[in-house]
């Protein structure tokens, strides 16, 4: 009878939390945790307490930004793998690359968002299957007969010109209908809900006088809804704000949803946070609404480089310097130092606090997600299995794997050398995303509320929940996640109305990847805007592995190393498998805008090109800024607060 009373009990207080888990007063979250009412028996026992959950529970890793051979800048090059050849990859499957090499994952993924250019979109493929309607136009014709007799690299320069002129060479909407059809068809087949999902996507292409200003487009829809869509492409524009118009006409049209995912800013040479519009306009309120609506989440690191921070900008934060991409944009203008706090994830978070108290709106309120933009139809993001940009960089391609250009490959207009090469690229990224279920509907709504994360390539799990009452013990709940929904915010959403004398309070977990390293700390950033001295911000050690003591808010000492070189092993030996914290904002002004995100980072391990070097031996002679070694980490989202 005991146990009879317990079980009664136990479950109206689990039935009571799924009622009403919602934030406390003063707390804004979007994400849908309730329950349908009708399915709810008041008084009556059931055994299992989870029938009833329904938030968050699971890290979905996936790539939300590969290419196939249905992109003219891959298809033109070598690549010959299609979108059916990266979902199966994606999914664990064994595939032969491009080049040669047999290649597959260590874990599959479980979601992938084929991200071919809109521009010209199978090109390359048409070129193969001598299509009859590329040939019926004269310049289908020539870049066909140009790349059946090899001159491929001609053909792709062909392309190239009509591309940085915005000349469509087709110009044939049928054409590039059929093409983005079969692509649907592929992600049609590889989804599978529940097991892998197989998001519907492209990537728009805007390359203002060589500035990268690329956005991968993501469709929360199916086929009875995307199929016979005509990509926007950059022939149709080259502004963001063109772009979200098309993206208002598809759902106005369709019924439909859909959201945009810039890349990383550092080749934008200033313009992905610019100041003023595309046309030179001043941002307005309109402006910082419709980008905040249309572009949610923000491509933070990626092949080409890391877009967090630079230490030019935060010269006291000892991890800044990773990775940087910081000589200029594709390949005409070389960088100057102010157009870098235009191009990197925090400062454009800090910038945005300063436009929302001046425009009642944030333009750059965004989440933080990794992908590879690879261009090989593989999305790798490992360090020992690494296949790089694109196919002429492949595993075994030799000297050029390291030495070729990725940008810079034109001549500059300033005289400077804006190049860089592959061997500076960056083995990254990857999107987490809590979800609940394993489908496009839940993976795009928790994209759409920001609760997802970046990592450089490491699947490690981080979590974080904000509120005004936490406390320390906290932390180690069992039931962390089911107390953090019901007493604060995950991390994408905002809090807000401070209760007297609190200050904002955050509990962390994060675990290393089960494959991977371990974790050296977890840090918080914050960023504000002081009344008096502007924008600022600050790191603040929250967890160090170890056992080591937190002096002045940083680990006493560097986590160390147990990485070797010559035989590409490092040792857990070092760091801890499990790292948790609790911070209080020290700092806390009520009346000052703030964000807090998270980053953890893994200790030092070997890069890609130590990998390389050992498994080919010496086959560059690689300049002295190559990469050996280098800690992985990860970005959450951030948590903002808003008087």
């Amino acid at each position: 009878m005991t146990c009879s009373i317990k079980r009664v009990f136990t479950l109206a207080v689990a039935l009571g939390l799924a009622l009403s888990l919602k934030p406390a007063i003063g707390q804004e979250y979007t994400g849908e945790l309730g329950i349908d009412a009708e399915d709810v028996s008041l008084g009556q026992p059931e055994y299992s307490p989870y029938l009833h959950q329904s938030y968050p529970n699971r890290v979905l890793w996936g790539d939300t930004h590969l290419h196939t051979a249905y992109s003219t800048d891959a298809g033109m090059i070598g690549n010959f793998l299609g979108p059916e050849d990266a979902y199966r990859f994606a999914r664990g499957e064994t595939v032969r690359a491009s080049a040669g090499q047999r290649a597959r994952l260590i874990r599959p993924l479980d979601f992938l968002v084929v991200a071919d250019h809109s521009e010209n979109l199978g090109l390359a493929a048409l070129i193969s299957e001598s299509n009859p309607e590329l040939l019926k136009s004269p310049w289908g014709r020539k870049v066909h007969d140009l790349v059946k007799a090899g001159e491929l690299m001609v053909a792709y320069g062909e392309w190239g010109a009509k591309m940085a002129a915005r000349e469509d060479p087709l110009d044939n909407d049928e054409l590039a209908r059929s093409m983005w059809n079969r692509i649907v068809d592929a992600a049609e087949r590889f989804n599978q809900p529940g097991v892998f999902t197989a998001l519907h996507g492209f990537e728009w292409t805007s390359s203002y006088e060589a500035n990268n200003l690329h956005r991968v487009v993501i469709f929360r829809d199916g086929a009875d809804k995307v199929r016979d869509l005509i990509p926007f492409s950059n022939y149709d524009g080259v502004d963001p704000e063109d772009l979200w118009r098309w993206l208002q006409a598809y759902e106005r049209e369709h019924a439909g949803r859909v959201l945009a995912i810039p890349h990383n800013g550092n080749l934008s040479n200033g313009l992905m946070f610019d100041d003023r519009t595309l046309d030179g306009n001043k941002l307005s309120r309109d402006y910082a609404e419709r980008r905040s609506l249309w572009e949610p989440l923000y491509e933070v690191t990626q092949i080409k480089g890391d877009g967090e921070t630079h230490p030019t900008l935060s010269p006291n934060d000892e991890f800044a310097d990773y990775y940087r991409w910081d000589r200029g944009n594709f390949g005409l203008y070389g960088k100057k130092p102010d157009m870098l706090p235009r191009e990197y994830a925090r400062q454009a978070l800090m910038r945005g606090l300063q436009y929302e108290a001046k425009l009642g709106a944030n333009p750059f309120k965004f989440g933080m997600i990794g992908s590879t933009d690879s261009h090989t139809s593989l999305a790798t993001t490992r360090e020992e299995n690494f296949f790089g940009k694109a196919t002429p960089i492949e595993p075994g391609t030799g000297e050029n794997r390291y030495m070729e250009k990725i940008t810079g490959v034109i001549p500059s207009l300033d005289g400077s050398d804006p190049g860089m090469r592959h061997y500076q690229a960056l083995a990254s990224g990857l999107a987490a995303v809590w979800s609940r279920e394993n489908t496009r509907e839940s993976l795009w709504d928790a994209m759409k509320r920001r609760e997802v994360y970046a990592t450089t390539g490491t699947r490690m799990t981080v979590r974080v929940f904000g509120g005004w009452q936490f406390t320390e013990r906290d932390v180690a709940r069992p039931d962390f996640a089911v107390h953090g929904y019901a007493n604060g915010v995950p991390m994408g959403a905002d809090l807000s109305v401070v209760p007297d004398g609190q200050a904002p309070t955050l509990v962390i977990r994060a675990l290393r990847d089960p494959d991977g390293a371990n974790l050296d700390r977890i840090q918080v950033v914050k960023g504000w805007l002081d009344a008096q001295e502007g924008l600022r911000e600050r790191i603040y050690d929250v967890a160090c592995s170890d056992g080591r003591t937190i002096r002045e808010g940083h680990c006493e000492r560097a986590v160390g190393s147990t990485v070797d070189i010559e035989t590409t092993t490092y040792s857990n030996d070092i760091g801890d498998a499990l790292l948790g914290g609790f911070w209080k904002d020290p700092d806390f002004d009520p009346a000052e805008r703030a964000f807090y995100y998270i980053r953890v980072l893994e200790i030092p391990t070997p890069s890609w090109l130590a990998y390389d070097k050992a498994f080919f031996g010496e086959v560059a002679e690689l300049p002295a800024d190559a990469v050996m070694v280098q800690q992985e980490r990860a970005y959450t989202s951030p948590i903002w607060y808003t008087p």
